[in-house]
């Protein structure tokens, strides 16, 4: 038996398709998608050839050296034809560039990676673009990157560079995106003349922590933002939460404690329990935080069939996984543990092998999260949960982390940021994305918050994307909307396919095709939740209106890492090959 894999994927959603192997989000309802109410620019014509850009100096411009390997026009090019100049930026940043050869609206967005990124890939997916009409003409110039270590491109899995490389390090944390920011904008300034009127970014995952990356340090580079399912909390998301469910699930024998069968049994249960909780028993938990689930219930009882229940060991492996990594004096290590509703995604395979181990979770291990990289045969089944193992992990923490609570310079830039996060997301917790959105709320206040920052939440949605529940939705309209006429959204719609409720490893779905939306449902920023009416088809988001206000509980939020979010705790690095120096505010 192999433990769920816990691919971390990558996505732009309303433009690009799979990026790291994820699917994206397509759907809007009616007036979500109300491109009317964007901005109405002209278009832009270019006033060079897309060949001249491959002699573009750009180096003075970005801070660093730019070297143009190539740029040539795709005439075939989806949705329409673009100028693509591909590129590197001293050391190793490997970057891409798209320009639209005509109809450019001076709209610019860039996308986040995912896994421990390491490659591109700008490939588009045609269903991804229902109701975004300026990705829909191909009217944006975008934009994305390796971060800074591009000898893995074929690997995602885990960071193919030489443990040396302190450089790569910085380039992934933080350096890699923002200087491709000001790559593509000096190309976009060269072949039109101008820069863009309005800048955008797109990820999930590790992209979402990107994404709140460039909101926390580099407040200007972008008018809009969209953070999802994001590992803000580097260090620690990757290295106690990766791993303990195969810890937690390893028996003495080496065997899997909880298999698959038996976490159907558990997953029944909480549906028993957690689901109509909105007015509809639909196998779609609409508030995972507000239900309270004891997994005791599913215990046999003397006679009972085996089969029909869990054994004292499952059921304790079960209530592990919903706590999350904890030290032997119940310190919680993370902030939430596997959701509610996740249960059927826990374990692959039908039998009890050996739970396996997380690739991106080693990898992180032994070359990037501590100060000096383990061997290659350090094993990250070795990491202890402890106080002692939880301060050596979270002295990085000032280097790769996203969680700075002070987005007081990217509001007054006039930013807006959406953060999402799917419910039943096994791969990042939701709970991180609501302890995050919690501490900015705290620090600079409710209302101001509110002024330039939303969290949904999505029932049933796994991480990035598909899952039991309705988890595709087109979030940069919205956003575009936000920022380019002030109307903030509120009410968004999602739709559901088939192929979404697939079981396999978070962050994969079946190919959508042409399937139709078996059902759609609205979402409302957090904390106000979603339920049935009670009248009208179920399957239809119209029917469905505004639910409880449901928001965590302190105490949930409470881990060691409380202290994490804190104001300008971050470093600024250089690299000297197996060292690098830091300093705050350089």
């Amino acid at each position: 038996m192999k433990i769920r894999s816990r691919v971390i994927s990558s996505l732009l959603v309303c433009l690009w398709g799979a990026i790291a192997g994820a699917a994206t989000f397509s759907f809007a309802e009616n007036a979500q998608g109300a491109n009317s109410e964007l901005a109405q620019l002209a278009d832009v014509p270019a006033v060079v050839d897309c060949a001249s850009l491959a002699k573009a100096d750009i180096s003075t411009v970005v801070g660093a050296k730019v070297t143009i390997l190539s740029a040539s026009k795709v005439q075939d090019g989806k949705p329409a034809p673009y100028c693509l100049v591909s590129g590197n930026i001293e050391p190793h940043i490997g970057f891409e560039v798209r320009l639209p050869l005509t109809h450019w609206t001076q709209r610019f967005l860039e996308g986040g990676c995912g896994g421990l990124c390491g490659s591109m890939n700008l490939g588009l997916s045609d269903p991804t673009w229902k109701s975004c009409l300026p990705a829909t003409n191909g009217e944006l110039v975008v934009a994305i990157t390796d971060m800074g270590h591009s000898d893995s491109r074929e690997n995602e899995m885990g960071f193919q560079v030489a443990t040396t490389d302190y450089q790569s390090r910085i380039d992934f944390a933080y350096r890699g995106q923002h200087l491709t920011v000001l790559a593509a904008k000096a190309l976009t300034q060269l072949y039109y003349g101008q820069t863009p009127r309005y800048s955008y970014f797109v990820g999930c995952s590790d992209g979402g922590r990107e994404a709140l990356m460039e909101s926390q340090r580099f407040p200007n580079d972008f008018d809009g933002i969209i953070a999802g399912d994001a590992a803000l909390n580097f260090v620690t998301q990757n290295t106690f939460f990766q791993e303990w469910i195969n810890h937690t699930n390893a028996g003495a024998d080496g065997k899997a404690i909880l298999t698959r069968a038996k976490a159907a049994i558990l997953h029944q249960a909480v549906l028993d329990k957690c689901d109509g909780s909105d007015g509809l028993k639909d196998g779609v938990i609409s508030d995972p935080p507000g239900c309270h689930f004891d997994p005791t219930v599913t215990l046999c009882k003397q006679g009972q069939d085996p089969s029909k229940c869990l054994t004292q060991a499952q059921v304790k492996v079960a209530q592990e996984l919903y706590l999350g990594a904890h030290d032997s004096e119940g310190n919680k290590l993370i902030a939430g543990g596997e959701p509610l509703g996740s249960e059927v995604s826990w374990v692959e395979g039908e039998g009890d092998e050996a739970p396996g181990v997380s690739p991106i979770a080693n990898s992180v291990y032994q070359k990037v999260v501590f100060e000096t990289p383990l061997p290659e045969t350090a094993s990250i089944r070795n990491l202890k949960y402890d106080r002692e193992t939880f301060n050596l992990i979270t002295k990085l923490h000032p280097l790769y982390d996203a969680s700075d609570p002070d987005l007081t310079p990217f509001a007054s830039h006039g930013g807006k940021l959406i953060i999402f996060h799917g419910l039943t997301d096994g791969g990042m917790p939701p709970l991180m994305s609501v302890a995050y959105y919690t501490a900015v709320q705290q620090f600079i206040g409710k209302s101001k918050a509110d002024q330039f920052l939303r969290l949904y939440l999505f029932p049933g949605g796994n991480h990035c994307s598909g899952g039991v529940g309705a988890f595709n939705v087109d979030l940069l309209t919205p956003l575009m909307t936000w920022v380019e006429t002030g109307k903030a959204p509120y009410r968004l719609v999602a739709s559901h396919k088939p192929s979404d409720s697939r079981l396999g490893p978070p962050g994969q779905s079946a190919a959508p095709g042409d399937e139709k939306v078996d059902f759609t449902r609205p979402v409302y920023p957090y904390p106000v939740t979603t339920k049935y009416s009670g009248t009208g088809d179920p399957n239809d988001a119209k029917n469905f209106v505004e639910g409880p206000v449901s928001a965590a509980s302190p105490e949930s939020l409470k881990w060691l890492g409380s202290t994490l979010y804190t104001p300008h705790y971050q470093v600024w690095c250089t690299g000297h090959g197996a060292s690098m120096t830091c300093e705050k505010n350089p």
